[in-house]
């Protein structure tokens, strides 16, 4: 984090040619309120040093005993006065430093990253009145995460729930239909959503299901402005993640690239009844196997197996499952005996959960080699500037700190990502097996393949380049042209190899946009 602010400073300074003072006061004044503590934080920086001699004097970077030194950026020459420069210079903010062992240790900061990881720690948001799991606010696990609550004083209001007495007097299950038609005196829920086959999309997933996301124009100097970090609040109480554009569960119109489509809005599409009916439970870092499913699920999990409608859960953990920042990484990741053990008491768990006549889709793992093969050589958005960054360095001082998001797939080591990637293809198998052979009371299953190879091909013929599919900043977690890309080509499979899943097309839609156009917000 201190070479990422401190880099950006200094390209600051760089191409306003000013001083790195003055590059500090510029990004505070872009940065919105309490978030410029991050900036403040740096006010003795020579643009003679780089980020990596800055923050390993400010102690926020250390080497530790038997450790390689990690570093972004080239290693300065010797300088006599650099021995000096790091006792004295950097002494004062040593002391600023001394005693706050993260960033959410800053005042101004500190209770909003409570709140942080309460979300985190309990995958539910933090803004929820009657404790039905569903919320009126967008960040913090609220309705960005799960449908929009349309009455968060009434615990048995909420989104997905069968209607009460077909929502005669008031809307229970927030799909915006209710009241009685006066023609005929029969209620509207009643008249357009019986037997329509209504039912929500639920997502189990990690990082890439949540849609993590670092906005480029963070770090990209010659395009910084105020405007670029106006989405700063909300990226931060989201935990960097974008649900609402993401391939399962978005249903807001992107404003980070590309477009949204999700199977939520297809599912919405074809169904008007399906209204807010969403939730994705999925957490940056998750790996589900081998910890405790069931347990995460019945505290994370809002769905009434008497009360609600069926869902359409995706089980999707497309990398975490081999993915870790060990050195020793293949000892780390999950086995295939692991991975059927916790799947099948996953899937058990669902079944005493899930109503009867819901789907779960498996999604087996990506085969990140993809990453390596289209990033490696380019440059990062921190080394545009100066043409000095590439990813295959941003991976290695990564995996030197040991934060790498996949020391097995982002590696110069061929033949550790080709270990991963065949470990992969174990794991995923093991998906594949599961939905063939074992079955359930309450819902049936289905495997897919992960999309990568038609993704890629659909963008190729739509003139892009295969690395436009991956996150620019992270270079690691599908973009937002990859995640609309995928929710066709899943959407055409599920459609012409299981229909059944989707559901039948409600013939009343438009009467009820007609109706209801009022009330068809999230």
């Amino acid at each position: 984090g201190c070479v990422l602010v401190v880099s950006v400073i200094e390209q600051l300074a760089q191409w306003h040619n000013s001083t790195v003072k003055a590059a500090m006061e510029r990004l505070c004044n872009y940065i919105p309120g309490k978030y410029q503590i991050i900036c403040h934080m740096f006010c003795c920086i020579d643009r003679e040093m780089n980020a990596d001699v800055v923050c390993h004097s400010l102690k926020l970077c250390k080497q530790d005993p038997g450790q390689p030194l990690c570093h972004l950026y080239p290693p300065p020459k010797p300088h006599p006065l650099y021995e000096l420069m790091h006792l004295s210079y950097f002494l004062p903010l040593q002391k600023i430093f001394t005693g706050f062992s993260s960033v959410c240790a800053f005042p101004l900061l500190d209770n909003l990253c409570e709140k942080i990881k309460y979300v985190i720690r309990n995958k539910l948001p933090f803004e929820d009145f009657d404790g039905d799991k569903f919320s009126t606010f967008p960040t913090l696990r609220g309705y960005h995460w799960r449908g929009r609550d349309c009455n968060d004083k009434n615990t048995t209001v909420y989104p997905g729930r069968r209607p009460d007495n077909w929502d005669v007097t008031s809307d229970s299950n927030c799909n915006g239909i209710w009241g009685v038609d006066p023609n005929d005196g029969i209620p509207y829920e009643e008249k357009f959503c019986k037997g329509a086959d209504s039912q929500g999309v639920v997502l189990l997933g990690d990082s890439a299901g949540a849609h993590f996301h670092i906005p480029p124009e963070w770090m990209t100097v010659t395009e910084m402005s105020a405007k670029s970090f106006a989405n700063l609040p909300m990226a931060f109480t989201d935990e960097l993640d974008w649900p609402q554009f993401s391939e399962i569960t978005g249903f807001l119109n992107s404003t980070i690239g590309g477009w949204t489509d999700s199977l939520y809005l297809r599912l919405r599409q074809r169904n008007r009844c399906n209204h807010r009916d969403l939730q994705n439970i999925s957490q940056n870092g998750k790996t589900y196997f081998p910890i405790d499913t069931a347990a995460f699920m019945s505290f994370s999990l809002a769905r009434n197996q008497l009360l609600d409608y069926p869902a359409i859960v995706i089980y999707a953990t497309i990398g975490n499952d081999v993915c870790n920042g060990n050195r020793d990484t293949l000892a780390h990741m999950t086995t295939p005996k692991e991975m059927l053990s916790n799947v099948v008491q996953a899937l058990r768990y669902l079944d005493t959960h899930l109503p009867n006549g819901s789907h779960v889709i498996l999604t087996g793992l990506v085969d990140g080699r993809f990453l390596w093969d289209n990033l490696h050589d380019r440059y990062h958005p921190l080394g545009q500037l100066n043409r000095d960054i590439t990813y295959s360095q941003l991976y290695t001082f990564l995996d030197c700190l040991q934060v790498s998001p996949c020391s097995g797939w982002l590696t110069p080591n061929e033949t550790l990502r080709n270990l991963t990637s065949e470990r992969a293809l174990q794991l995923s198998n093991v998906l594949k097996e599961i939905a063939t052979s074992e079955k359930f009371g309450n819902f049936d299953v289905f495997y897919m393949d992960f999309p990568l190879r038609q993704t890629t091909e659909e963008w190729r013929k739509m003139g892009g380049e295969p690395w436009q599919l991956i996150e620019p900043v992270d270079g690691f977690h599908p973009s937002q042209i990859a995640a609309a890309l995928g929710t066709s080509i899943t959407w055409q499979k599920v459609l012409h190899e299981w229909p059944q899943v989707l559901g039948k097309e409600n013939p009343f839609n438009s009467q009820i946009e007609a109706i209801f156009k009022d009330q068809g917000g999230h």
